[in-house]
């Protein structure tokens, strides 16, 4: 069995630094670490040539996002097991083989993320992925151990392994076969929710996305946009509308997309009020943008298979997250998940 571990890189260097010795000293012998390079402009190739030459490099000649660069960078690597992994990230001692085992057990389990806490904050759980992604009914994302921006301590309330809806593309364990069979990351995306509209994808041919608590790794998080970047919030909105249009049952499209009006216009103008006019224009960016893209996205969703809701939760998050006052996962009413 061959396992790659494959790092995107983006003017990255000063993590690659800070992190490629732990990784090296606890993956060498189980897995090839590939850096595949976004066509940065800092010494982060020079860097790597100079002080890791047992790393293979792949030069992407553009930074086309997370999205483009990984399917370039996979494109020429042959394994059994893809890792994606951020350059941010801190791995610990027996990361791989736990989340490899459980995924051997079953074939029909095709993407798998261990445990991710915050690097800056070790006790707490990491947004970027938690204990595991889920998104509710209208397409909002949220997971163990984090709502918004509530994010819990990891007392041990989530080691138990379970199927979730989508694994974090910060650290996911993916069949090699199944990535290319069923087409990689949308670029379209460019950045972010990528892998959950690749999981969704996975879940309408049948497939299992899973959750492994024996592996955790750290997380900075935010290396590339910070959480208060306009371009995040843009890309958050818009990539969700695409995520929702590709992959959700032909009679829940009209109503979703209708109540996401509604809740998106609020939110434009709290952002308005609260931020001021950048995010109100990013949202308003962001429809425009599925707007003018909707007969491309419209022929994608003609070709693909949708229709899974398994694991989907059955109510709006929004409302049980602001009028409900439910900040933590196991607040919620875990028969709303949909078992189809």
């Amino acid at each position: 069995m061959k396992i790659a571990v494959i790092i995107l890189n983006w003017n990255g260097r000063k993590y690659l630094q800070k992190f490629l010795p732990t990784l090296v000293q606890y993956s060498k012998a189980e897995a090839e670490i590939i850096v595949a390079d976004n066509a940065s402009t800092d010494d982060s190739v020079d860097f790597l040539r100079k002080e890791y030459p047992e790393i293979r490099i792949i030069q992407n000649a553009d930074n086309g996002g997370f999205a483009r660069g990984y399917n370039l960078a996979l494109s020429q690597v042959e394994a059994d097991y893809y890792i994606l992994l951020n350059s941010d990230i801190e791995v610990t001692e027996n990361w791989i083989a736990p989340v490899i085992a459980l995924m051997e057990q079953d074939e029909m389990t095709a993407a798998c993320q261990p445990k991710i806490r915050s690097y800056h904050e070790p006790k707490k759980f990491e947004y970027a992925g938690a204990a595991g992604g889920f998104i509710d009914k209208y397409g909002y994302p949220f997971c163990r151990g984090r709502i918004f921006l509530s994010i819990e301590e990891d007392h041990g309330q989530y080691d138990d392994v379970t199927e979730i809806f989508w694994a974090t593309g910060a650290c996911m364990f993916v069949k090699a076969k199944l990535f290319h069979e069923y087409g990689g990351l949308d670029e379209d995306f460019f950045a972010h929710m990528e892998e959950i509209d690749f999981c969704w994808r996975l879940k309408n041919n049948g497939y299992k996305i899973m959750y492994c608590p024996s592996s955790t790794v750290f997380h900075i998080g935010g290396g590339t946009l910070p959480k208060a970047s306009w371009r995040k919030t843009y890309l958050n909105f818009r990539n969700n509308f695409y995520l929702l249009y590709k992959n959700l049952p032909d009679d829940r499209l009209t109503k979703v997309f209708v109540v996401r009006y509604i809740l998106d216009t609020i939110a434009a103008f709290k952002f308005l009020f609260q931020a001021g006019f950048r995010d109100f224009w990013a949202v308003t960016r962001a429809h425009l943008s599925f707007y003018k893209s909707f007969r491309k996205i419209k022929q994608k969703r003609k070709l693909l298979k949708h229709g899974s809701m398994k694991n989907v939760y059955g109510k709006n998050i929004v409302l049980e997250y602001y009028l409900g006052g439910k900040r933590k996962y196991s607040q919620l009413n875990l028969k709303k998940f949909y078992t189809s």
